[in-house]
C-alpha cells in the first residue's frame, strides 16, 4: 500500500526509527525439513496429528503472486524420528499461485489446510481456500475428504478506514505532493468499492479455537494493510467476517485468549511504527479495540504466538526494524501485557530467518517451523524447544 510506504518513509526520516547493529552468530539445533532448494519456499503452517507425527505445509514455486507454478508443498516427521519425509504435494491450483499456508487439527482429529489462491497475480485478488483430511495420519499427502473457499462479505468499513487514514496523514511531517495526493484518493475509491473489500483476504497464522468452539480464522488484506477474522460457529461448516482491525499497517494476526476471555491480536508492523501491532477483543472476536504498538521489535515480517499449558506465552519474531536475520523467542508470564526475550533460533549478518509458526505438542514440547533462506538456497527449519529451555535462556 503505497501511503504505507509513503508514512514509513517520512517516519524512518524523521528519526524515529532506530536500526540496531549487526548480531553475532547464534543457531538453535534443530534439522531442516527438506534439503536447501533453488526455488522459492516459504510461509510453513505446521500440526500435531493424533499418532503424536508432525505435518508441516509450505509453498513452493519460481516466486509468490506473480509465479504461477507456485503450490503447496508437505512434509511428516514420525513421532520419535528425527528426519522428515520426502516433500510431497499437498495443493495446487492448475494456472494459478497457492501462498501462504496455516493448518490445524480439531476436536475430531480432522487436519484442516488453508491457504489463498491468487487470482489475478495481486494480492488484492487472493482468495482462502481450505482442505479438510478426515484421517490425516499415515504416509504422503492427507487423503482430503472435504475442501471449499472462504467468501467474506464484511460489513461496509469504507468509513472507518478512512477515519483512521486520515488520522496517519494529519500527522505527517509534511504535505503531500501532487501525486501523492493521487495516491490516497485511489486508495479512498478502493475502501468505498466492494470488490476490494472483498477479495485479497488471506491466511497467516494457525486458527484460535475458542472455548465455545468458535473458530477464529486470523486474515488480512494487503490491499488496506487491515487484519480481519473469518467466524465460524458450525466447526468450519460456514465462515462469516467479523469487523476489520483497523490501524497503519497491522496484517497478519496471531491470536492469543486471556482467562478473562480478552483475545490479544499479534501483528506484523506493516507501518510506521517498527514494533509489533497489539489489538483486543472482548466479544470473541467480532469486534477489536484500536490498534496499539508492543514494546517488541519488527521490521515488517510475519510472527507466531503460543499459549503453553503452563499458562506462559510466547512469540517468535524478528527482534530487529531492519531485515529478518535476526529470529527470538519471547516469553510472557502476564498474558502478553509485558515480554522478555529468552532465546534466539538464529541471529546472523546475513540471511532471513523468518515467518515463523509455532505449536505445543500433546508431549509438552514447544515446536518451531520457519522459513530458512541464505545464499545457498532456501528451506524449512523445524526447531523443538520445551518450557525448561526456555526459562533458563532468559535475556541473552
Amino acid at each position: 500500500m503505497f501511503v504505507l510506504c509513503l508514512l514509513s518513509s517520512l517516519v524512518a526520516s524523521a528519526g524515529l526509527i532506530q536500526l540496531h547493529p549487526a548480531a553475532d552468530e547464534v543457531s538453535q539445533p534443530g534439522e531442516f525439513v527438506f534439503p536447501l532448494h533453488d526455488e522459492h519456499n516459504h510461509a510453513p503452517g505446521i500440526a500435531e496429528l493424533s499418532d503424536g507425527s508432525l505435518i508441516v505445509s509450505w509453498y513452493r514455486g519460481s516466486g509468490e503472486r506473480t509465479a504461477d507454478d507456485v503450490a503447496v508443498w508437505g512434509s511428516r516427521l514420525a513421532a520419535g524420528e528425527s528426519e522428515w519425509s520426502p516433500p510431497f504435494l499437498m495443493a495446487d491450483t492448475p494456472g494459478f499461485p497457492d501462498c501462504n499456508t496455516c493448518m490445524m487439527v480439531d476436536d475430531a482429529d480432522r487436519l484442516w489446510l488453508f491457504w489463498p489462491v491468487i487470482v489475478a497475480n495481486s494480492w488484492e485478488s487472493a482468495i482462502t481456500h481450505y482442505r479438510v483430511a478426515a484421517q490425516p495420519t499415515g504416509a504422503g499427502c492427507p487423503d482430503w475428504t472435504r475442501s471449499g473457499v472462504i467468501l467474506l462479505k464484511p460489513q461496509d468499513f469504507a468509513d472507518a478506514a478512512n477515519e483512521v487514514l486520515d488520522q496517519a496523514l494529519e500527522n505527517l511531517p509534511r504535505a503531500l505532493s501532487e501525486r501523492e495526493e493521487r495516491e490516497v484518493q485511489s486508495i479512498r475509491q478502493r475502501l468505498s468499492d466492494k470488490l476490494y473489500q472483498r477479495l485479497g483476504w488471506q491466511p497467516r497464522c494457525k486458527p484460535t479455537v475458542l472455548p465455545s468452539g468458535r473458530i477464529l480464522l486470523p486474515l488480512y488484506s494487503d490491499t488496506f494493510s487491515i487484519s480481519i477474522m473469518a467466524i465460524s460457529d458450525d466447526q468450519g461448516a460456514t465462515w462469516r467476517a467479523g469487523r476489520p482491525i483497523f490501524g497503519v499497517g497491522n496484517i497478519q494476526p496471531s491470536v492469543l485468549r486471556r482467562d478473562d476471555g480478552t483475545l490479544v491480536a499479534f501483528m506484523r508492523e506493516n507501518g510506521v511504527t517498527g514494533r509489533l501491532r497489539v489489538s483486543e477483543s472482548k466479544d470473541d472476536g467480532e469486534t477489536w479495540s484500536q490498534v496499539t504498538s508492543a514494546e517488541l521489535l519488527n521490521p515488517g515480517s510475519g510472527v507466531d504466538a503460543v499459549r503453553l499449558r503452563s499458562g506462559r506465552w510466547i512469540i517468535v519474531f524478528n527482534d530487529t526494524v531492519d531485515g529478518r536475520h535476526s529470529l527470538a523467542v519471547a516469553s510472557s508470564t502476564d498474558e502478553g501485557r509485558t515480554w522478555q526475550t529468552v532465546r534466539h533460533l538464529e541471529k546472523h549478518e546475513t540471511g532471513a530467518y523468518h515467518y515463523p509458526a509455532v505449536i505445543q505438542t500433546s508431549d509438552d514440547r514447544i515446536h518451531v517451523v520457519y522459513s530458512y533462506f541464505v545464499e545457498a538456497g532456501k528451506t524449512m527449519k523445524h526447531v523443538a524447544l520445551t518450557e525448561e529451555m526456555l526459562t533458563a535462556g532468559a535475556a541473552e
